[in-house]
């Protein structure tokens, strides 16, 4: 499927920041289709066809859609877009038509012009299309959501909305069924939906909005005086003809998220329209999770703690051993142990750890190095790493970072006898191919023993990785000679969810 800009920039010759103008406006404009009742249709001109497509489509979630079928990429000319040429040639907002029948279902069409700010030029058109099978009865909400919506309208007529964007804003908007309160020019209240009217009395507001100052009334019931001097300001702010940032307001345990627009068809403001959210269970389920996280967290540092200790009772315990083969056997242990400490410190300090995921490049650069410098060689052996392995489960980080220290320990110590290269080098190389991850141990050593077995092998670490590469990671490994001289280890692990 294309998207936006992929269409418009297919079929037109608008400018790059005309398409970005038509971005921000299918990023806002769910609250004029919801406040319309209708279908909005983006519309943009085929210049050497006489014909239009559409580049992007919403439907109401207050009332029936009035196209079924998805209308993005569809190309329309003739008559049918009749409406839509005057639109362009007046740059006036069309609603003369009469209803027009798709099958048994009748439907409204109207036309809106769409303009940057400080700019006369028409970009596009909006198709604003109501289904009329499923027309509500005029009551106080729909002749106040219309209002408004007509309000908007002419806004995006002027050009003046939507409103800026502003940074760092990643909680989702309230939309118009959250909770809806209108402002005349004055700042009191001249409608309240009752979800909003709900919202307002999880703050602590017993009486009804209709007819408040809702600056004065917000900024008297936020528990916090300076937040309530701050969500007053915004207010006031939506009135003089900003749009503030978003704001949540906390009182009596409960969380309300605000946004303030201004009202200014034909540039004149004319009150402003604020949405509401009730946010209080989702704020509350957030600071479970932080409670979570930050458990989990300790739990991780207790438990790199606790490998730490063993690591230290164990290097302790091969000190004091005499035999030459239990004290590396000892010391081989101790850097198993270590290496799983690794992940464990790499989880304490991660904000993220909802997923449980680790970044996983840094414990591979730092086990490298711990090979490096105990490898008992001779020599100075060079390691290093191409390519990311990036974040990873802890499920699959703890394996394989037990895996990579055995190998490189290996190769470290072994694959440079009896006579080592000039520049003795060992790469740890890594790629992400279709869900699976593909990691090569290279060195350019002397190459493995004439009838080498990874299978029939009996050393302890060779065991180890076999067994985990196969059985915990449920990838496979194979330990093969080079062409140019030295050995690698090749392994593929799957990344998909067990």
């Amino acid at each position: 499927m294309s998207t936006l800009r992929d269409l418009v920039e297919e079929h037109t010759n608008l400018e790059p920041d005309d398409i970005e103008h038509l971005h921000r406006l299918a990023g806002d404009w769910q609250i004029v289709s919801d406040l319309s009742f209708a279908d909005l249709l983006m519309w943009v001109p085929i210049e050497v066809r006489g014909e239009y497509i559409c580049v992007a489509q919403v439907r109401p979630t207050t009332a029936g859609t009035a196209y079924q079928d998805d209308q993005v990429g569809r190309i329309a000319g003739g008559p049918e877009v009749a409406h839509l040429a005057i639109v362009r040639q007046q740059g006036r907002i069309w609603r003369e038509g009469d209803p027009v029948w798709y099958g048994d279902m009748p439907a409204r069409h109207e036309a809106i012009p769409v303009r940057r700010r400080g700019h006369d030029k028409v970009i596009a058109v909006l198709g604003r299309d109501t289904n009329l099978s499923t027309a509500r009865t005029p009551a106080q909400l729909e002749l106040n959501y219309l209002t408004t919506a007509d309000d908007l309208a002419q806004m995006i007529a002027d050009g003046s909305w939507p409103p800026p964007r502003h940074p760092g804003e990643t909680t989702s908007a309230p939309r118009i069924g959250d909770g809806l309160v209108r402002l005349d020019a004055t700042g009191k209240v001249t409608y309240a939906s009752p979800n909003a009217q709900s919202a307002y009395r999880r703050l602590g507001l017993a009486a009804h909005l209709v007819g408040e100052s809702l600056a004065e009334t917000t900024g008297r019931l936020v528990d916090d005086p300076l937040e309530g001097a701050d969500a007053t300001d915004r207010i006031q702010q939506a009135l003089q003809g900003e749009a503030p940032a978003r704001k949540e307001l906390e009182a009596r345990g409960a969380t309300v998220l605000m946004r303030a627009l201004p009202l200014m068809p034909a540039g004149v403001p004319i009150g402003a329209l604020v949405l509401v959210r009730d946010i209080t269970e989702v704020r509350r389920r957030d600071r479970q999770l932080m409670t979570k996280d930050a458990t989990i967290r300790e739990i991780h540092h207790r438990v790199k703690n606790n490998l730490q200790t063993v690591a230290a009772l164990l290097r302790l315990q091969a000190r004091r051993v005499g035999v030459p083969a239990a004290r590396h056997a000892l010391e081989e242990s101790v850097r198993r142990v270590a290496s799983i400490a690794l992940v464990h410190e790499t989880l304490s300090m991660s904000s993220e750890v909802s997923d449980e995921a680790v970044e996983f490049d840094g414990i591979v650069d730092r086990v490298a190095a711990a090979a490096v410098e105990v490898g008992a060689t001779g020599f100075s052996v060079a390691v290093r790493r191409q390519g990311d392995f990036g974040v990873l489960p802890a499920e699959i980080a703890t394996p394989l970072v037990m895996v990579l220290n055995e190998l490189l320990q290996n190769a470290v110590e072994h694959a440079f006898e009896p006579v080592a290269p000039e520049a003795p080098e060992v790469v740890v190389s890594v790629h992400r191919f279709r869900k699976q991850l593909h990691v090569t141990v290279a060195d350019n050593g002397c190459g493995l023993p004439e009838g080498f077995d990874l299978d029939a092998s009996e050393r302890l670490g060779l065991q180890i990785v076999r067994t985990l590469a196969t059985g915990e990671l449920r990838g496979t490994i194979e330990l093969r000679g080079r062409a140019e001289g030295g050995t690698e280890a090749v392994m593929v692990v799957p990344l998909a969810k067990r």
